[in-house]
């Protein structure tokens, strides 16, 4: 369990946070970028994408495409300027992030929707786990030859 203490007077963090940005410039330390948490569940014969995005302006800033067999959801959450200034204790990320899923060959565009609620970003691929099922070959058996090397015509 770790602690934090809100009302410090010297914080070592934000000091070199400063330093970095003074010597390389506000974008320096973005390098670090955001890359948010993802999870990729099944529902019956579709596959739901969630990222957490809270935080992110959904309408302006992230954008989701099929290109190439690929589910590519990219964005940026941005910072604030009072936290940029301010902040005390730096533990949010900020910054562009992209994340890239493969599809299926089977799956196009038009099977893919997205949904905004509550910090979640979904993303519905439908038909994505269809076919999959596993499915038992029967395996045919040959007889044996007859002893004594004779073989029947």
């Amino acid at each position: 369990m770790s602690t934090l203490s809100l009302w410090s007077r010297r914080n070592p963090a934000a000091e070199f946070d400063a330093l970095v940005r003074n010597a390389f410039g506000a974008h320096a330390l973005a390098t670090t970028g955001y890359n948010p948490a993802a999870e990729v569940v099944p529902d019956g014969e579709d596959a739901l994408v969630r990222l957490e995005l809270p935080g992110v302006n959904i309408d302006s800033d992230v954008t989701v495409e099929v290109t190439d067999g690929r589910l590519v959801i990219r964005g940026e959450r941005h910072e604030t300027k009072e936290s940029a200034e301010t902040a005390t204790v730096r533990e949010i990320r900020y910054g562009s992030f992209e994340r890239t899923f493969r599809l299926p060959g089977s799956v196009g565009a038009d099977q893919v929707s997205a949904d905004y609620d509550a910090g979640i970003l979904t993303v519905r691929v439908a038909g994505a786990y269809a076919g999959s099922t596993p499915r038992q070959i029967a395996i045919n058996t040959v007889a044996p030859a007859q002893a004594g090397g004779e073989q029947s015509e």
